[in-house]
């Protein structure tokens, strides 16, 4: 079995061993060489989900539906089930996701170990706000059931604490009511940065869910242009227009990165210039919330040599400065990035100890891997959050130094008395040791 990869396919590590569990109650063999470390579908960035010195537990086979209840709202399910998995279920019944993130593939297991969010964090939060219990096995052989009202401090370790403190059997979650599959949604585009506030305080007083794309190949008076989406979950009616599922996918590595200066300027321009839609219009949930879903390995466009995520988050205060400086920074780089996300946080405390969603505005941004020319970008950008007192997303990170990670996460020592002594991955191996 070759080694699994993280999303961007760096960095490339083998476990000492691969161990794929059949069902919940299984312990992993204690022959199995430690530490352990769960893996359910490979859609965090770098290295979480990754180790190079111990065994890879495979989660994804843990795919069942344990209970539902479509009156109240609630799923009981196993740590592998995929998020679409469940959506699949329950958007029949009137229910969705309360917290999502921009892809469906992920597992219950790694979006509560990750603490995931979504467009609507500034109103309900993020994922864990929606967990309701969960299951831990330990690897002296405890289980422990946790939740907010129940084993309260292994609860809010677990929450965003990165599979580290035991391997996640089932989690229990509540839903939220929908009318239908589809979204009410709008778009505007904005000249720069500063536009971008003010157009984005305005929505998210009005809209529960709100996202940017961004230029970030604009300079000058056009910095930080780009186009606001606002959505909300469309009201009950009749006349609903037809919905196919379908997509496609990239069918090979190429050798290069055909995300370039070139292709960036290309695309960026016709995506600013696209046609909007202030005022409104259907589209169903799948392409508003997951649109790089529909096109399967879309990461190889990368080429073999992957890429790197970079997502910060910026407390309120220094946010315009430090945003601005961000995007000066990549432009005089000569770098840009193919998917760059800019949303504000909401004021909800996260659950998780570990959690990365705070209050303040976060950016995430991919870069081709070009070697030391990208790390010597990715240092510079590092540099600017940490003077702002900001954090990076330890799920979508693969070199981010020790000492960012300590400044972002100051109750990092008080977490780690919470970890499992057998688990253990190459990010938290590399950032605290």
């Amino acid at each position: 079995m070759s080694a699994p990869l993280s999303w961007n396919r760096l960095p490339r590590v083998e476990p000492r061993a691969i161990y794929r569990l059949s069902h919940r109650w299984e312990a992993p063999p204690d022959r199995l060489p430690r530490p352990l470390l769960a893996y359910g579908n490979g859609r965090s960035y770098g290295d979480v989900c990754l180790s190079e010195r111990g065994s890879l537990l495979l989660t994804r086979s843990l795919d069942r539906f344990i209970a539902f209840d479509p009156v109240q709202g609630i799923i009981r399910c196993e740590a592998g089930v995929t998020l679409g998995e469940i959506l699949a279920l329950v958007v029949p019944h009137g229910w969705f996701l309360a917290s999502t993130p921009g892809t469906r593939l992920a597992t219950v297991g790694g979006a509560i170990a990750n603490d995931v969010h979504g467009k609507n964090h500034h109103e309900v939060g993020s994922f864990g706000h929606h967990v309701r219990a969960l299951e831990l096995w330990r690897s002296d052989g405890r289980v422990i059931e946790c939740g907010p009202d129940q084993n309260q401090e292994w609860f809010r370790a677990t929450v965003g604490g990165l599979g580290l403190t035991g391997l996640m059997r089932w989690a229990e979650i509540q839903l939220m009511p929908i009318q239908n599959p589809w979204m009410w949604v709008q778009s505007q585009r904005f000249a720069n940065l500063e536009a971008f506030w003010l157009l984005n305080r305005e929505a998210e007083a009005h809209w529960p869910y709100t996202v940017a794309w961004i230029d970030c190949l604009a300079r000058g008076r056009a910095r930080g242009r780009g186009i606001l989406l606002s959505g909300q979950h469309a009201a009950a009616q009749t006349d609903l227009p037809a919905f196919k599922t379908g997509g496609k996918r990239v069918p090979f590595d190429p050798p290069f990165s055909l995300v370039n200066r070139l292709s960036l300027r290309g695309f960026n321009a016709l995506y600013y210039r696209q046609p909007i839609k202030p005022q409104g219009a259907l589209t169903h949930y799948l392409p508003y919330f997951y649109p790089l879903d529909a096109i399967q390995d879309w990461n190889r466009i990368y080429g073999r040599k992957g890429f790197y995520q970079y997502q910060c988050v910026i407390p309120p205060e220094p946010a315009e400065l430090a945003i601005a400086a961000l995007l000066d920074t990549i432009a005089s780089h000569g770098e840009g990035s193919f998917l760059a996300v800019l949303k504000t946080f909401g004021n909800k405390p996260s659950l998780g100890t570990l959690s990365f969603a705070r209050p303040g505005t976060t950016l995430a941004l991919d870069f081709p891997n070009r070697g030391d020319k990208t790390l010597r970008l990715l240092a510079a950008l590092d540099s600017i959050v940490k003077e702002a007192g900001g954090a990076l997303y330890p799920g979508k990170d693969a070199r981010m130094p020790a000492s960012l990670f300590r400044s972002g996460y100051p109750q990092w020592q008080a977490f780690s008395e919470y970890i499992d002594p057998n688990f253990s991955s190459r990010f938290w191996q590399r950032v605290t040791q």
